[in-house]
């Protein structure tokens, strides 16, 4: 259903559960999945493939080409899952000839004036802030939270269950499982309130401590301590999944504990 003073393009496939508001606009080549609603002055251009039950406040301007000057017109998308929700005035631009799509996940919630720029990965249930700003090609695992007024450089990636405070300049590889603040941006200590929120057991959780612990307090290198988890700690899939992130990190991991 939409209203008379919102434009649909004839080649656009939407489902005719989608709810639009006046004075929206969707271009060609665009699918909207069933159930989803569109607030006024929405933009959602050429290559938006938007999915089930998603919201999207008034404002938002959807699948834009990329801020990129090597973008040449190619042809890409920006993907989005079901059930996410976009506020007010965020941005979202599709992918470059590099990955060819930007992917938003499910059940994500992106705040007001937050922007996902060209190529990003943004997974599942992951929480972008008010005002946050992605570079391209930003890689944030499932579950990961941003704080507000974050600025992510390019290339970087977010592991999962990890969350960043507001105001953050993050320059480096984020691993799964801490929290993140201060300038440099630094581990001070992992995100146990939300692992305990997603059903982590408390052995589980120190298990994870122990490990983040030899990386970042006991002034090992990041050899150092890949060689002390490897040898004094059993193998588990959280010990195993922390140390393959540090091994193929691109751009190396933040900074560790340090005092006041």
């Amino acid at each position: 259903m939409h209203q008379p003073l919102s434009y649909v393009h004839q080649g656009a496939k939407v489902d005719k559960s989608v709810v639009i508001e006046p004075f929206v606009t969707i271009e060609n080549n665009v699918e909207i999945g069933e159930g989803t609603w569109v607030g006024s002055n929405v933009t959602i251009m050429e290559g938006a493939r938007i999915g089930k039950n998603c919201k999207i406040f008034p404002g938002a301007i959807i699948s834009a080409i990329p801020q990129d000057l090597k973008f040449n017109g190619e042809i890409s998308t920006a993907v989005i899952g079901d059930n996410t929700t976009i506020r007010e005035c965020a941005t979202i631009n599709r992918g470059t000839i590099a990955q060819g799509k930007t992917i938003i996940g499910e059940n994500c919630l992106l705040m007001a004036y937050s922007h996902v720029a060209h190529d990003c990965n943004i997974g599942s249930q992951c929480i972008i802030a008010n005002g946050v700003a992605l570079a391209g090609h930003v890689i944030i695992d499932d579950h990961a939270i941003i704080g507000g007024n974050s600025a992510v450089h390019q290339f970087v990636r977010i592991g999962k269950h990890s969350m960043i405070s507001g105001g953050s300049l993050v320059r480096k590889d984020i691993p799964p499982y801490v929290k993140a603040a201060r300038e440099p941006l630094s581990y001070i200590g992992i995100n146990s309130i939300g692992l305990r929120r997603r059903g982590y057991q408390e052995k589980k959780i120190r298990e994870i401590q122990d490990i983040y612990r030899i990386i970042f307090q006991k002034n090992n290198n990041t050899t150092q301590a890949i060689l002390k988890i490897e040898t004094e700690l059993e193998p588990t899939k959280e010990r195993d999944e922390i140390i393959s992130f540090i091994n193929n990190s691109g751009r190396g991991i933040m900074k560790g504990y340090k005092q006041n």
